[in-house]
């Protein structure tokens, strides 16, 4: 077993760092290695089955960035403790030069400002490096330098944006991209064609199946016909799904009793899958066929019975309508939830895997839902964001995105799912505020890539039970949220 030691200064930041026990390792082919975390005074230890060089993910306190997560670059086995925070430094500082050299190679002409915290970040870093000697001295200055590093990075993110959503506009005055929002288990109301329509140009109508079927043969299709008609009456483009939900309670109760029986399960989940269609061929002609197909879960399936099971579901979509376009939500695109040992395959891998099936995967919809825990992602910045999603262009599928942001850390009364909203607050903290301020980060740099087709919000209500807690654009009484004005004014800038 190989183990990676860092030490930790100032000492009593490890009272209020619960996300040090999700730190992990990656290879570099970006494989996630099984990774335990264990501290001994403040030497935080990371044991992985391999012996080989990685790079370590950790979630960092950073001034004025909240609590991101941090990569270093590749590192060995070392009988000493590296110093985390300034291994931190080089890694983030080596991110951001990278990503500067291939801006720049294709022709993206760098603000001027850029260069000023870019600098100060380097002189700090090489002045802490020769202090490692003195970790508390050395962790300092790198902390400093992490802070300059973050600066620079989103200024350099703004000018690839602002850059690149030139281009495009250039070619396509009207951006082809759909910018939507989830309707959950809420029912139309009235005032929704002055909230959703000046908002988004599609919606999404998701259907439970443990709801619409809770006994076998039981269907309850009444909400999502309402949300269908409502979006058809509206001239709102209608995304359906996801049909299934392969998480450990996402599935009907009652399909429990064929867990040992993969041939009669398939044959239930496919029977679901071409009913739903069928009953909306004409009105809907996106699926989202299945989400937590990577991570799993569901009846204890493994990796290997999950992707059977999801190349049948979509062929039987396709030959319900061959029109469809078929999708599926892959959950953690950064593949952490590897560190846990239980899944062999990368999220890009399990996809990769399922295309080659050929059976007509149309499209992948990444999800991006920032500080709820356990099993969410954790928060990264814009600069790494916009790497992965260029990573993920290798598939060459269109690319669909739902995001999810709390407006609130409270206790919400209608979460489903248990998930509770973490520690590792963006920025100053979880509030209405900040909410708006991430979606003015994140979706601008979504629409500036080609790949990206379709930006959906996960959740429209706070009234309707929803997995993610206080992640809606309006509040439980009807009160619009400032992350609401703030997609209007999106809608605006980029598509009216």
């Amino acid at each position: 077993m190989g183990v990676m030691r860092f030490v930790v200064q100032p000492e009593e930041m490890l009272d209020e760092w619960p996300e040090v026990h999700r730190a992990y390792i990656s290879g570099l082919d970006g494989r996630v290695y099984p990774t335990r975390v264990e501290l001994d005074g403040n030497i935080v230890e990371c044991r992985r089955p391999s012996s080989e060089s990685g790079k370590v993910h950790f979630t960092w306190p950073v001034p004025e960035f909240g609590r991101p997560v941090i990569t270093t670059t590749s590192l060995r086995e070392h009988d000493d403790p590296y110093v985390l925070a300034v291994e931190l430094a080089r890694g983030k500082i080596c991110q951001i030069r990278d990503q500067l050299a291939s801006w720049q190679i294709v022709g993206m002409k760098i603000p001027d400002e850029f260069f000023v915290p870019h600098k100060k970040a380097h002189q700090l870093f090489a002045k802490c490096v020769p202090m490692q000697d003195r970790p508390r001295e050395a962790s300092q200055l790198a902390t400093e330098a992490i802070t300059c590093a973050f600066q620079a990075a989103e200024i350099l993110a703004g000018g690839y944006i602002q850059q690149r959503l030139a281009v495009r506009k250039r070619k396509t005055p009207t951006l082809p991209v759909l910018l939507g929002c989830e309707l959950g288990q809420a029912e139309p109301q009235p005032e929704w064609a002055d909230q959703i329509c000046p908002a988004f140009t599609a919606a999404a109508a998701s259907i439970d199946w443990k709801l619409i079927e809770p006994e076998e043969g039981n269907y309850k299709w009444e909400l999502i016909d309402a949300q269908v008609e409502w979006c058809l009456e509206n001239r709102v483009l209608v995304k359906g799904g996801p049909l299934l939900d392969l998480s450990e309670d996402g599935l009907p109760r009652w399909l429990a009793q064929w867990q040992h029986d993969f041939f009669n399960l398939k044959s239930f989940v496919c029977d679901f899958v071409e009913t739903a269609i069928s009953r909306y061929v004409g009105k809907i002609r996106t699926w989202e066929v299945a989400s937590h197909a990577n991570t799993g879960g569901m009846l204890g399936l493994n990796e290997e019975n999950r992707l059977a099971l999801l190349a049948g579901t979509l062929e039987v979509a396709r030959q319900v309508d061959e029109e469809v376009h078929l999708l599926i939500r892959v959950i953690q695109p950064w593949g952490a939830y590897q560190s846990n040992g239980e899944h062999r395959l990368s999220p890009s891998q399990f996809v990769d895997a399922l295309i080659r099936c050929g059976v007509g995967l149309s499209g992948v919809n990444l999800e991006f839902c920032v500080g709820f825990e356990p099993n969410r992602a954790m928060y990264r910045d814009v600069i790494d964001l916009s790497r992965l999603i260029d990573q993920w262009t290798i598939l060459e599928v269109p690319l669909n995105v739902t995001l999810a942001f709390p407006s609130s850390a409270d206790a919400d009364d209608n979460a489903m799912s248990g998930l509770t909203v973490g520690d590792s607050n963006w920025k100053d903290s979880w509030s209405e505020e900040s909410q708006a301020a991430w979606i003015d980060s994140i979706v601008p740099l979504l629409m500036a890539k080609q790949s990206v087709v379709g930006i959906y919000w996960s959740h429209l209500t706070d009234a309707a039970p929803h997995e993610f807690p206080n992640s809606g654009l309006i509040k439980a009484d009807g009160t619009p949220k400032l992350a609401l004005d703030q997609f209007v004014k999106t809608r605006h800038a980029h598509w009216d």
